[in-house]
């Protein structure tokens, strides 16, 4: 289970791409009649060569791993949203910064929110993410659909769609490394309040409030100033399984107090 924020869950990933980068290799090469130059940069990790390129687009990189991303075709993910087609997306969504993915058939081009996004920043966690998905033999694309409670619907406003985005991109994947998952059950505009349900592993277990409030409750409140609180909610069979389990762990609990008969 958790306990962390989502912050350090980025240190970590900076932390494997400093102990993975063996090298980085700065060249430039023309690419056109335009005579445009292009920086290359190759990063070298555990026999994994990803090659950089500049694009005429200063917000984009285009990132080349060696190997094959599609068999040939191209995909689009403008936003996050489209991520969940992709466990290496949803991953590269996660970093902040991140606007839009696309995979052509031996590339990845990821694009940056802005300037203030500084590659510097970006690249290592970018270098880092490829190469543990390529290494653990991850598919590139799959037919998953999207986690029905956070798409965003038409009523949906801004502070609604960054709860979601933050919960799908940065908190669920940190969550399911560690056999569990979070579902998003409402937001009340007037307290401010964020509902939760916690499944799997984190589902009763004993720091599950610290999960709440030490890693999604602070980074709720960081990037969502509108959050107040985040509070987990239990659903109706949550509540049965709950008595149950309290009924049975009496019944085992009276037969071990019961004194046993004298012969």
């Amino acid at each position: 289970m958790f306990g962390t924020s989502m912050q350090q869950a980025g240190i970590r990933i900076l932390q494997s791409a400093a102990a993975n980068v063996r090298s980085c290799v700065l060249s430039t090469t023309k690419l056109s009649p335009l005579n445009l130059v292009r920086s290359v940069s190759t990063t070298i990790a555990n026999s994994m060569f990803i090659q950089t390129f500049d694009t005429p687009n200063p917000n984009s990189l285009k990132f080349v791993p060696g190997e094959s991303v599609t068999d040939g075709f191209t995909v689009d993910f403008p936003d996050w949203t489209h991520g969940h087609k992709s466990p290496l997306a949803k991953r590269l969504f996660g970093i902040q910064g991140v606007k839009s993915i696309f995979y052509g058939p031996d590339f990845i081009t990821v694009t940056r929110s802005d300037e203030d996004a500084e590659w510097r920043v970006l690249k290592p966690e970018i270098y880092a993410t490829i190469m543990d998905t390529f290494q653990a033999g991850l598919p590139i694309l799959t037919d998953d659909q999207p986690s029905p409670d956070t798409v965003i619907e038409d009523d949906d406003d801004d502070i609604v769609a960054m709860i979601k985005e933050l919960l799908d991109t940065r908190i669920r994947p940190t969550v399911m490394e560690d056999g569990g998952d979070i579902i998003y059950k409402g937001f009340d505009h007037d307290t401010g309040v964020v509902q939760l349900k916690l499944q799997g592993s984190c589902s009763n277990c004993p720091s599950s409030s610290v999960t709440l409030k030490n890693g999604i409750e602070n980074m709720m409140k960081f990037y969502v100033p509108e959050v107040k609180m985040v509070e987990e909610v239990k659903d109706e069979l949550d509540r049965v399984s709950e008595e149950q389990f309290e009924k049975l762990e009496n019944i085992i609990r009276t037969k071990d107090q019961k004194p046993s008969d004298e012969p």
